[in-house]
């Protein structure tokens, strides 16, 4: 975007998520969506590396022959076969599509971070990959030989037809739906349907004391993707305030159908996952939990819940939902980060 020569200061009343009356994306202050600069400065007091996480157990266990099950090292190279490939179709949503049609340069700011982070979690897989001396054609490619891994990221790569092109713009009410559709997709779920059940599957090896490493790496994927998920459902809520005229019946009505039928992907993916269930979880639990959290998502953005079910796995909703002053992970991040307990 061009800088006009001699323009005046950004006036804030007129700065907008998308469409901002004369744009300045370099002007920082003053700030519309200060929310999104808090987001910013959380998500820098979080950093962490995985390279700073020892391997030595998880590579004694793996190599073992009776430290794990055939079931849980299925279930464990599953999750990471879907992992490499999600981050990656984040991070591409990220730096090619959204990114570019931002106006507010505070969220921009978040943006960028948002996208390091799906770098730093790609870096993980890796890591826990060639430490545990994996097979990495297998994993990294598994997205093209796992139907159920691939079915959800056919799913969402349908969604980049449009805002992916480049003579794509914001600005008309189409385009403008096209984009808030995407967000939703990506933000409601990719990021806060699709990985949880993944992560549940960590937290079961990790609350049996097997492959400690690589589910302490995990768990800090999964503390930056519940800041991404937060940080969408703020950014698709600001978008809804701007433009409301978007929101259309129509429009939600779009939203749930697509939910309800990523719901039932990621039913075919929990079954593939645990085909005969281990630590006392199983698909029909997957089922359950799985609706319980896209109604959740739901809720986010002001929709009305499909399933109305509990939650089956209450120990999930202890590590997820912890209020950000207690020190859940007791491991170096909590002295990572400077000036204050874990940020949620």
């Amino acid at each position: 975007m061009p800088i006009k020569k001699g323009a005046a200061p950004v006036d804030i009343n007129k700065r907008r998520v998308i469409n901002g009356e004369d744009a300045d994306v370099i002007q920082l202050y003053p700030m519309k969506h200060a929310w999104a600069w808090d987001y910013y400065n959380a998500a820098n007091a979080n950093h962490w590396l995985p390279t700073e996480i020892g391997m030595q157990l998880d590579i004694e266990q793996w190599k073992s022959t009776t430290a794990l099950t055939t079931d849980e090292r299925h279930a464990f190279e599953t999750v990471l076969g879907f992992f490499t490939t999600a981050d990656s179709i984040a991070a591409n949503n990220i730096v090619i599509a959204t990114y570019r049609h931002i106006t507010s340069p505070e969220i921009r700011m978040y943006l960028l971070r948002q996208a390091y982070e799906e770098a730093i979690h790609t870096h993980a897989y890796q890591y826990i990959v060639e430490s545990l001396a994996m097979d990495e054609s297998k994993i990294f490619n598994m997205y093209r030989e796992n139907s159920s891994i691939y079915a959800k990221a056919d799913f969402i790569l349908s969604f980049n037809e449009g805002i992916f092109d480049k003579d794509f713009k914001t600005g008309t009410f189409e385009a403008d739906q096209k984009f808030l559709e995407n967000m939703c997709v990506f933000s409601l779920i990719l990021e806060g349907i699709f990985f949880y059940s993944s992560f549940a599957v960590v937290f079961g090896f990790q609350r049996q004391h097997k492959l400690t490493g690589s589910a302490e790496q995990i768990q800090y994927i999964m503390r930056d993707e519940s800041m991404h998920l937060n940080f969408g459902c703020q950014l698709i809520n600001a978008v809804k305030e701007e433009q409301p005229e978007l929101w259309t019946k129509e429009f939600q009505e779009k939203i749930i159908n697509w939910i309800v039928e990523a719901a039932k992907l990621e039913y075919t993916y929990a079954a593939n996952v645990f085909p005969s269930g281990i630590f006392g979880m199983n698909a029909q639990g997957f089922k359950q939990y799985i609706e319980h959290i896209a109604d959740r998502r739901l809720a986010r953005v002001g929709l009305a819940p499909q399933f109305n079910v509990e939650n089956p796995f209450p120990w999930m909703s202890e590590a997820i939902d912890l209020p950000k002053e207690k020190n859940f992970f007791e491991t170096r991040v909590t002295e990572y980060q400077t000036g204050g307990a874990l940020q949620w």
